[in-house]
């Protein structure tokens, strides 16, 4: 199993039309600013790859410009499995996973020409394994090692960690300890360097466990992400400013356009500096999308399949 569906705030939700998503772009539209690739809060996208292609992200641009819609694309998900024989966690690409890293030429690449950053999100799998419950530096830094094998060997920018579905203590795992994931975000930050992105999907005992003996994972990390779709809720770390937050959080697919647009204009306003989205689909959204990028860039969305 490579992924569940991602948490989402409780409550109901509303689907709107894209006629009301036009709406609030036609209205953002009269006081757009000029854009600034530096400053604007990053717009991350999560991708179901097992029912979804990664290049669809490609596909979005803002208007009248070459710079994507979508600055981050996480490919969701990869696995940390746990090896009885071995004792030892390891990291486990399932088929679609696999394939998309495999066929990067036409997933990836197109990306990262258009300047999306790709990275590789890590996800518990009901073994036990898990990032808080490594037993020591040693350990944590050889799964930090494959994380940073497989980033330089498809080209990748990065790692974005994901702290659910891990069940520790089953199959005689240990339970989250404070070491474990300081150590893990530190050897994986000293394995890829300075120039790769590490984030943080702010859920799970990992989220708690940041600091221990001088390690801070809020100083090494570039993001850390609001878990909730459909919330807003402003991730708690020490160590770490409001240009590295993302407590914008919503579902492409269910989230109302009205929620994600009031959360576009907030995030600007109260200057953090990522917005997360979930779950983009093949077709045109760039309705939807607009009134994200138009607060956030002050420039609409542009859809334009990749051939």
């Amino acid at each position: 199993m490579s992924s569940s569906h991602r948490r989402r705030a409780a409550g109901g939700v509303v689907a709107l039309g894209l006629a009301l998503a036009g709406s609030l772009v036609a209205g953002t539209a009269a006081h757009a600013t000029a854009p600034d690739a530096h400053s604007d809060p990053k717009r991350v996208v999560y991708v179901e790859v097992n029912g979804n292609d990664l290049s669809h992200v490609a596909d979005y641009t803002l208007a009248g410009t070459d710079r994507p819609a979508f600055d981050a694309a996480m490919i969701f998900a990869a696995n940390i499995d746990y090896d009885t024989e071995k004792a030892q966690a390891y990291l486990s690409l399932n088929d679609r996973v696999t394939w998309t890293l495999q066929n990067a030429d036409t997933q990836i690449r197109p990306l990262q020409k258009r300047g999306t950053k790709v990275l590789l999100s890590i996800l518990g799998n009901h073994q036990g394994a898990g990032l808080a419950n490594f037993g020591s530096r040693k350990e944590a830094g050889a799964f930090a090692q494959q994380l940073a094998d497989v980033v330089q060997k498809y080209g990748l920018d990065g790692i974005d960690f994901d702290d659910e579905w891990s069940e520790y203590g089953k199959n005689g795992t240990g339970q989250p300890n404070a070491s474990s994931f300081p150590y893990l975000v530190k050897e994986l930050r000293t394995k890829m360097g300075p120039h790769k992105l590490i984030t943080l999907y702010n859920i799970g005992p990992a989220s708690e466990t940041t600091e221990y003996q001088g390690i801070s994972v809020g100083q090494l990390v570039d993001y850390v992400l609001n878990p909730w779709y459909g919330s807003w809720e402003v991730p708690q770390l020490s160590r770490i400013d409001a240009s590295k937050l993302g407590p914008a959080a919503v579902d492409l697919n269910r989230t109302p356009v009205d929620t994600a647009a009031e959360f576009a204009v907030r995030t600007k306003a109260e200057g953090y500096g990522a917005y997360v989205t979930y779950d983009l689909r093949a077709g045109d959204h760039s309705a939807y999308v607009s009134a994200i990028t138009e607060p956030l860039t002050g420039l609409a969305t542009v859809y334009t399949p990749v051939p």
